[in-house]
């Protein structure tokens, strides 16, 4: 889960990228506030993942805000005022977004934090699940870079994740987000390797390192198993258990 801050001092500027937010699972909005103030206090106390900050505030701009900040907490700045983006990258933030945020700007700058706070690693198969597809099985998706498309490899997939009209590849690399649906990435890649084990998530069945009440283990990623799922995912790997009673 990454934990999100939101300083704004226009608070429809808040409440727009809570919805935003809202639309992609892994991201939580910790707090919220039209104070930098009170903000900064808050970063220095609790753990935020990522920040989303406005630079014309009162009391403390957004760019005061970055220099006392000093590179603690990756940023996302916001604004209506473009000329403020060179100054910004300056300071290393993530992404720079123009007001009115549109969703699909957002969930490209959201990428960009997700590969930069990314530590998966590439996890061992496990005795007695699937090996995993030949190193040949691939897929290629469109970015959100106009005309960009980049080549994923099926055994380098951590786990797919599905965010509404889009899906986020999780890779050792980092996350690839791309337009389309967990249903439609269903019926592409081989059922005899992926599966789906909630209506949020699509996993390799060779990556499954441990099975825990109604969580599944994938590298350093614990993952649910939803009630509609559950069966299907059961019988899928129960000839894989070992030592069944019968």
């Amino acid at each position: 889960m990454i934990n999100c801050l939101i300083v704004d001092d226009e608070q429809h500027a808040i409440d727009l990228l809570k919805l935003h937010i809202d639309k992609i699972p892994l991201l939580h909005v910790k707090w919220s506030t039209t104070s930098p103030l009170e903000a900064f206090q808050y970063v220095q106390k609790h753990r935020i993942d990522l920040l989303f900050l406005d630079i014309h505030m009162p009391e403390l701009d957004g760019m005061q805000f970055l220099k006392l900040l000093g590179g603690k907490v990756p940023v996302i700045l916001t604004t209506a005022y473009s000329e403020y983006a060179l100054e910004g990258y300056e300071f290393s933030v993530v992404d720079y977004l123009l007001k009115p945020v549109r969703f699909e700007r957002f969930l490209s700058a959201v990428q960009k934090a997700m590969d930069r706070q990314s530590t998966a690693t590439v996890p061992m198969p496990v005795a007695g699940l699937d090996r995993p597809p030949p190193d040949n099985d691939f897929l290629f998706v469109k970015t959100e870079t106009r005309g960009k498309i980049v080549r994923i490899s099926l055994p380098e997939i951590d786990y797919i994740e599905g965010l509404g009209n889009y899906v986020s590849f999780c890779l050792p690399t980092g996350r690839i987000i791309t337009l389309s649906t967990l249903k439609d990435l269903e019926e592409k890649l081989p059922s005899s390797h992926f599966i789906r084990t909630h209506h949020s998530y699509l996993v390799p069945i060779h990556k499954i390192t441990m099975v825990e009440g109604n969580e599944i283990q994938v590298g350093a990623h614990r993952l649910p198993i939803g009630e509609a799922y559950r069966k299907a995912f059961l019988k899928a790997i129960e000839s894989r258990i070992l030592n069944q009673r019968k």
